[in-house]
């Protein structure tokens, strides 16, 4: 035989722990209204018979007959008073206690079965007593004269069967009450538990204990940040690598996320105002990408992919291709070099033969040394070398201003490179699509005091003004995005480095014809350094 069980589930534990507790409820509600009715009915009892005694006392002919002994006349009359009230018995008794009247005309002339003195003593007298006709409440009070003479008493009784009779009547309907105070309660009870069950899901009590602590663990546990906004979009929960992520404060809980990240592309996706599956979005210097889930209580789930260093290497990637496309250039005309200088030295003209290996060796050379001249950053001096490099190979020719130079004396070398290497590829990229055009960069590099100013401008199509400020959002691009990464991300990165050091930039049309961007960089040099550096 089976034992019985508790319940695993929380829908089918508060539905039985309800059940149980109403139904005790009632039971002990409707036991505190029954108790009482019994003691209160049988008092009633007691004090109609007595009403009724003392109603046939005040007769005055029963009186007499009592002093005469007049059985006929009490019998008479005290039948007409029992008929007419319900009662079960109506007795007078004389002096002696001998009956003059009874419902059965043989007990007429014995003395009564309960004592008489109480009443014959002139007190009123009340009481639950066992007679000839049964159990019954009473009522005796004493049978006077007008002068105030006792001549005998008046004893009324009420059956009890008429008494338990009365009680059932009200305990049906006592009970009736409780049965529907019960059902209203049990109905609660099983919609309050369907709700449960809904909200839970059905899960067992030990099982939502577990998925908590299964919960706990594993989202602080990921290496992707995880945000659930509310159906108001407040954040319910933040675990560790999204509060890293997008540097939320202490505190972020319950508030909306307007209420805790910047206007921008970032919050417009998180709070669903920008619908799409990996979406970018920046947050200081780090690249995010962003997937927003509906859940069905009208809420969402946000997942955060930090790609800052998968960005680098695409990047990297990217400038990997450029260099492998340009050194098979490259190899392709220095094999057309190399047949030019066999032809010239087969045809026996030496001299034009060193002088054409001369010219092409020190072309390149001589961009560097310039580079190596006017900038002493390490740092920028060879990403601009390389830069010239492949956009000469992609038909650009890339060049510094005579007045250009920075000293050895950036603080920040690699936000530097990220802002520069930036805006050159977006100048090469308008360029070298336009096989027509002849492409050239300039680059400018001034420095005062601590402060950085840098340019680059180029000959392209340049930036339609109703576009100057587009362009620095996530996700923006005029051009389509490869497979392997997405667009609109870089001068959206270079803004917020920018800004990030309260600098500032600004895009125009420069004096080739194309896009000119500006970047002023305050406290981004050392200014001792910068000082000593200056020419």
């Amino acid at each position: 035989m089976r034992r019985p069980h508790w319940p695993r589930r929380v829908f089918a534990q508060l539905l039985l722990s309800q059940t149980v507790v109403t139904v005790g409820v009632t039971a002990v509600t409707a036991g505190l209204f029954l108790a009482p009715v019994s003691s209160e009915l049988d008092r009633d009892a007691m004090q109609r018979a007595l009403s009724i005694a003392q109603s046939t006392a005040a007769d005055e002919s029963i009186a007499r007959a009592a002093q005469d002994r007049d059985a006929a006349a009490a019998q008479s009359n005290a039948e007409q008073i029992r008929l007419a009230t319900g009662a079960s018995f109506v007795v007078i008794t004389d002096l002696d206690g001998i009956r003059l009247s009874h419902t059965d005309p043989g007990r007429i002339g014995q003395r009564v079965s309960t004592d008489p003195e109480p009443a014959l003593n002139g007190h009123s007298v009340t009481a639950l007593q066992q007679g000839t006709l049964g159990r019954t409440a009473r009522g005796k009070v004493p049978l006077r004269l007008a002068d105030g003479r006792i001549v005998g008493e008046v004893s009324v009784g009420i059956s009890d069967d008429s008494i338990r009779h009365r009680m059932f009547a009200m305990v049906a309907g006592i009970l009736l009450c409780a049965g529907a105070g019960l059902a209203a309660g049990l109905a609660a009870t099983l919609v309050l538990a369907r709700h449960l069950k809904r909200r839970t899901h059905n899960i067992a009590l030990a099982d939502i204990s577990a998925l908590l602590v299964e919960r706990e663990a594993m989202l602080h546990g990921i290496r992707e940040g995880m945000v659930a906004l509310d159906r108001h979009g407040r954040i319910r929960l933040a675990n560790d690598e999204a509060r890293r992520l997008l540097a939320l404060p202490e505190g972020c809980t319950g508030r909306p996320i307007d209420a805790v990240l910047p206007p921008g592309r970032l919050a417009d996706v998180l709070t669903g105002r920008i619908e799409g599956a990996d979406l970018p979005a920046v947050r200081g210097d780090r690249v995010l990408v962003v997937n927003r889930m509906a859940t069905d209580e009208d809420g969402a789930v946000v997942t955060l992919r930090d790609r800052t260093e998968l960005e680098s290497l695409v990047r990297e990637l990217d400038t990997t291709r450029s260099l492998t496309e340009a050194l098979r250039a490259q190899d392709h005309e220095h094999a057309n070099r190399m047949h030019t200088v066999l032809g010239l030295l087969e045809l026996g003209r030496h001299d034009q033969a060193v002088a054409f290996i001369s010219e092409q060796s020190g072309s390149h050379a001589a961009v560097v040394a310039r580079i190596s001249e006017q900038v002493q950053d390490p740092h920028v001096a060879a990403l601009l070398a390389g830069k010239a490099a492949v956009a000469a190979e992609r038909g650009v020719r890339l060049t510094i201003t005579a007045a250009s130079h920075l000293p050895d004396a950036a603080l920040d070398a690699r936000a530097l490179v990220t802002v520069l290497g930036n805006l050159i590829d977006n100048a090469v990229d308008s360029l070298s699509s336009d096989a027509r055009r002849a492409g050239v960069v300039e680059v400018t590099l001034l420095s005062a005091g601590s402060t950085l100013l840098l340019g680059v401008e180029d000959n392209g199509p340049g930036v339609p003004s109703r576009l100057a400020d587009r362009i620095f959002e996530e996700g923006w691009s005029s051009k389509d995005a490869p497979a392997h990464r997405p667009r609109g991300l870089g001068l959206a990165m270079v803004r917020r480095l920018v800004e990030r050091t309260g600098g500032r930039i600004a895009v125009d049309r420069g004096p080739l014809g194309g896009a000119r961007f500006t970047v002023e960089l305050p406290e981004a040099l050392h200014p001792v350094a910068a000082l000593e550096a200056a020419p």
